[in-house]
């Protein structure tokens, strides 16, 4: 039994992660895991450990002082440490994704004494192309882009038109000054 000035406080780390993730066929994508411990970060105590759960599951990746790369299987040279511990950040590039990537990727993260508290998951899903939605972005993207430069080259060309405009307007108004100056020699 514990006394009031025996009380522990538990805390536990927190994991976030990006939940549902799409990537098309052959491209890397980031799997991204951030933590937030009540301890201070120390890199040599910090342990990572990235699980991919297909139809089969397995450990694909592991952290501890080091990046600790698959050896052999399908992640072999796939999968890349993109995370920067001090940074809070367990994030890992997998590359040239293909369809057998489809899953659930949990990123665990511990930091004694923070040992516990729930894993992030993501599930990736592996497409042919890239979806509607994202395609729409890119469109409205480049569409966005092409019309911010036609617009600035509008107002360029407006303001150099109004430019000349003035100056000619000027240029008229110093011409027609001497001539009003001018007499007439016949008039008295």
């Amino acid at each position: 039994c514990y006394g009031p000035s025996d009380e522990r406080v538990v805390s536990g780390m927190r994991v976030y992660t990006s939940g549902d993730v799409e990537a098309v066929n052959g491209t890397d994508v980031r799997l991204k895991c951030t933590f937030d411990s009540s301890a201070k970060i120390n890199p040599e105590l910090v342990i990572v450990s990235w699980t991919f759960k297909p139809l089969s599951g397995g450990r694909i990746f592991h952290y501890q002082q080091k990046p600790y790369l698959p050896p052999d299987g399908i992640f072999k040279k796939r999968v890349h440490w993109a995370g920067d511990i001090m940074g809070s950040d367990a994030s890992i590039i997998l590359r040239e994704v293909k369809f057998i990537y489809n899953g659930t990727y949990t990123c665990q993260v511990t930091n004694p004494p923070d040992v516990h508290g729930p894993v992030g998951e993501i599930r990736l899903r592996v497409v042919k192309t890239a979806s509607f939605n994202e395609l729409l972005y890119l469109v409205l993207a480049i569409g966005g882009g092409i019309a911010a430069v036609v617009f600035c080259l509008i107002v360029i060309v407006s303001c150099r038109r109004c430019k000349r405009k003035h100056r000619q307007r000027q240029l008229e108004g110093d011409e027609e000054v001497p001539r009003k100056e001018r007499k007439d020699p016949t008039a008295w």
